[in-house]
């Protein structure tokens, strides 16, 4: 049987219990938005979201790793029209570096995965003194090559196949909501920018509207699928919802320097994968660090 799918799993309970939200709110807003807005746009991309992360915990543990490497190819290919290369040439490097990750993470010791965000780390500096597009394609690369081995890692936890699918489960939901939390949040209130010459439309009242939802979400998610004590939770939703923050900065001064709006059309409303995955590239191996001393 299918872990998700085990009787005495409550990740597929609360995975349903998503998909009836996402109903509710798709008809809520199908009943008050304008037929061509914004918002019904993406509130309906969710149904093209949803189902590759459910597929991933259905098919887990190798569902996670499948997932990461269908984001890295619709990345790789997102990124060619601006690497300025010969696409042979483009391709090369992303299997190269793909190949090199794959190597360093699975040769590593658990306790050395913190080598990947100051790998990461590291990539940025090299892009901040070497600017370029090769180097800025190298560093997006990196990070999301580093995103289908850090959720593939989540299998070698100490949680046994429920307790690593639940917490892949969080991962994947407080991440999306930080998201949706942030953005509502800044429409509604935002007037004080953060960082205006990168994202525009990043404010505090933004980030502190990802930070509730992230804690809501915690506690609730968090206390069904008995994750841990409330102070730990409390804890990991605002490092998470600072990281989703982080990523998604990230690659905001990414689509300023290459001089695009999107990476691509291809979530109606949200933009390409890269757009989608920015937060995920880092509250990935960021949760997974703090659940190899999570007690």
């Amino acid at each position: 049987m299918l872990p998700i799918l085990n009787p005495a799993s409550n990740v597929g309970v609360a995975m349903t219990a998503l998909y009836g939200l996402l109903g509710l709110t798709s008809l809520l807003v199908q009943r008050l938005a304008r037929p061509t807005g914004t918002l019904r746009s993406q509130v309906n991309a969710w149904w093209r979201i949803f189902p590759f992360v459910t597929i991933a915990l259905l098919l887990y543990p190798l569902g996670p790793l499948m997932l990461g490497c269908l984001i890295y190819a619709l990345a790789v290919s997102e990124l060619m029209p601006h690497a300025g290369m010969p696409a042979w040439r483009m391709t090369t490097h992303a299997m190269l570096l793909a190949a090199s990750v794959a190597v360093l993470e699975w040769q590593l010791p658990a306790t050395a995965t913190f080598l990947v965000p100051l790998s990461i780390a590291a990539a940025f500096c090299y892009f901040q003194q070497f600017a370029g597009r090769t180097p800025l394609i190298h560093l997006l690369l990196l990070l999301t090559a580093s995103v289908g081995w850090i959720l593939a890692r989540f299998s070698t936890l100490s949680f046994g196949t429920d307790g690593n699918l639940a917490w892949l489960f969080y991962l994947f939901i407080v991440t999306a909501l930080n998201d949706i939390g942030q953005f509502v949040a800044g429409k509604l209130f935002g007037n004080r920018r953060i960082a205006p010459t990168i994202s525009p439309n990043k404010t505090w009242q933004g980030l502190a509207g990802g930070l509730v939802v992230s804690q809501l979400v915690t506690l609730i998610l968090g206390t069904y699928l008995q994750l841990g004590d409330a102070g730990t939770l409390a804890l990991y939703a605002v490092l998470l919802s600072l990281g989703g923050f982080a990523g998604d900065l990230l690659f905001s001064a990414a689509k300023r320097y290459l001089g695009i709006k999107d990476f691509s059309q291809l979530i109606p409303g949200h933009g390409g994968i890269l757009d989608r995955v920015d937060s995920l590239v880092v509250t990935a191996p960021l949760l997974y660090c703090l659940l190899l001393n999570h007690h």
